[in-house]
């Protein structure tokens, strides 16, 4: 090939990205100004309209709850619900939207679980919850106790990224013996956060240990980046597998 045939070279054609056969994102950021998620309810119906455009037909919207930074409350997400709901019908998307929360686990949280406190839920009572990226929190296997007790079903969100899990493959397995889901983001997959992240995603699909997929997304450049998951190895075997998500 000489060089001009090198450079007339069309850049490589990706897929277009169809979630489909999700049918429901159940990890998202998109109540606007609660959150590090989306800034204002324009921001939110432009994220929404591209991801009903990939074939969702339902968005379980779930807002930060962490003590320090995010103190959301049910009557404040609701009625963040509500607003973005009108918004979306005025737009005419037709994607269903509800809300749940993804919960931080720390003392506050276990505090809130032992009193009996109102947490935000969806499907099956499942309940998203999320650690430190870095060190494992020491009441980790504490609140999930707690919260099976009271009769939660909690999912674990994007296991695959946090540090402690990686480099910990016993706390890995007493995880997996408890039988607790799992939830991956697809950017995972992509490489937007690291290779090791992308190769431990990848790693617990193999192992037929995730449950769920999210897109986690908060902005437009997690979109962007998502319009890449064709190009990933795994992409074809997620596709036709049938996953939690579509039972929600």
């Amino acid at each position: 090939m000489g060089l001009l045939d090198f450079l007339k070279r069309r850049p490589e054609e990706i897929e277009a990205l169809d979630l489909s056969w999700l049918e429901v994102d159940m990890h998202s950021h998109l109540i606007p100004g609660i959150d590090d998620g989306s800034k204002s309810m324009e921001e939110s119906l432009q994220l929404i309209k591209r991801l009903a455009d990939f074939g969702l037909r339902k968005i379980i919207t779930t807002p930060h709850v962490m003590s320090e930074y995010y103190r959301n409350t049910p009557e404040i997400i609701h009625m963040g619900l509500e607003d973005l709901r009108k918004a979306v019908k005025a737009e005419g998307i037709s994607t269903e939207i509800e809300a749940a929360a993804e919960y931080y686990m720390d003392e506050i949280l276990l505090e809130k679980i032992k009193a009996g406190e109102e947490l935000l839920t969806f499907g099956d009572n499942y309940i998203l919850v999320e650690t430190g990226f870095i060190n494992k929190p020491q009441m980790l296997l504490e609140t999930i106790f707690q919260l099976e007790m009271a009769g939660y079903k909690p999912i674990l969100a994007h296991p695959e990224r946090y540090q402690y899990l990686i480099a910990d493959k016993g706390l890995l397995e007493d995880l997996i013996d408890r039988n607790i889901l799992f939830q991956v983001n697809l950017l995972s997959l992509t490489g937007f956060y690291s290779k090791q992240v992308k190769d431990f995603g990848e790693m617990l699909v193999e192992r037929d240990l995730v449950r769920f997929f999210g897109t986690d997304c908060h902005n437009a450049r997690y979109l962007d980046m998502l319009e890449m998951l064709p190009k990933s190895k795994i992409y074809s075997k997620i596709k036709q597998t049938e996953w939690m998500n579509t039972s929600l």
